[in-house]
């Protein structure tokens, strides 16, 4: 086994924030999640980027767009980012499939080489190639990342493209539609989660679910489409007041048969939801 956590190609590994005020999303974030910081901003970048770290392992990013002047104040957005063994053969693949390069793969610094891109219907998301950095260390824990789920109008072209792209097997449960990269629960217990296949093999638990990197989701009323994080948290209520008093706007409000969803916009506009886990007894 070993203690870093790694992706293998087709993989969701990270995620990050921008947004114009670095400092006030910091507060933010922290407050409410838990999170500390750590500077990670390469020698000589025209933008600055820092680490949010919930218990010292590294979650996601805050960083300030890289042409700030055209960004809008409002305007923040969270970023889901896939993880690719190379760059430029992925964004070959993406163009082929009718997806555009908005940005070629690029070094960042010693972590990676990324790359912004969009799906055929608009939802942009990044390629990461890693170098130093592999991904998300701590998830599915309150205060960290849960899932980043596909909101599209088009569930049968989107369907049709990331299969093309990254291999995945997007299934419709009854309930919901999950998108599964095969193998990656075999990965994950030869790695870091060597109870995967037994903690997850009830009845109540869908075929594959070791396997599952998001879920697609339809959009909301004058929503477009793009990909959108999921945090997993203790208390969806108090996630939900703490938000609201440090600024930021409680949006909706839901509940699953297993989880107690908002749906919370932050005070520079990102949107994200806040999850608590409540399986069925």
């Amino acid at each position: 086994m070993t203690g870093v956590r790694t992706y293998p190609a087709g993989v969701t590994s990270w995620i990050d924030v921008e947004c114009l005020d670095v400092e006030a999303a910091k507060a933010f974030y922290g407050n409410i999640f838990g999170w500390t910081f750590a500077d990670a901003t390469p020698p000589g970048a025209p933008s600055r980027y820092v680490i949010a770290q919930l218990a010292g392992a590294d979650v996601a990013g805050i960083g300030v767009p890289v042409d700030p002047a055209a960004a809008r104040p409002g305007s923040a957005t969270w970023n889901t980012y896939v993880a690719v063994d190379d760059a430029q053969a992925a964004a070959d693949r993406i163009v082929a499939a009718g997806g555009r390069v908005v940005a070629p793969p690029t070094p960042a610094g010693e972590g990676g080489i990324l790359a912004v891109c969009a799906d055929p219907t608009g939802a942009g998301f990044r390629l990461w190639q890693a170098g130093r950095r592999s991904g998300a260390q701590l998830v599915n824990v309150p205060g960290a990342w849960n899932f980043s789920n596909l909101r599209t109008a088009d569930p049968a072209g989107s369907q049709a493209f990331y299969t093309e792209v990254f291999g995945w097997s997007i299934e419709d449960l009854g309930f919901a539609t999950m998108i599964r990269r095969p193998g990656y629960g075999d990965h994950l217990a030869a790695t870091v989660d060597p109870d995967i296949r037994e903690r997850q093999s009830g009845p109540m638990v869908p075929p594959g679910f070791a396997d599952a990197i998001g879920w697609v989701e339809p959009l909301a009323p004058g929503e477009t489409p793009r990909w959108h994080v999921a945090f997993t948290v203790a208390d969806r209520d108090e996630t939900a007041s703490a938000a609201t008093r440090l600024g930021g706007t409680v949006l909706a409000t839901g509940d699953t048969d297993w989880t107690r969803d908002a749906v919370i916009r932050d005070p520079q506009g990102a949107t994200f939801t806040a999850s608590q886990f409540t399986p069925p007894s």
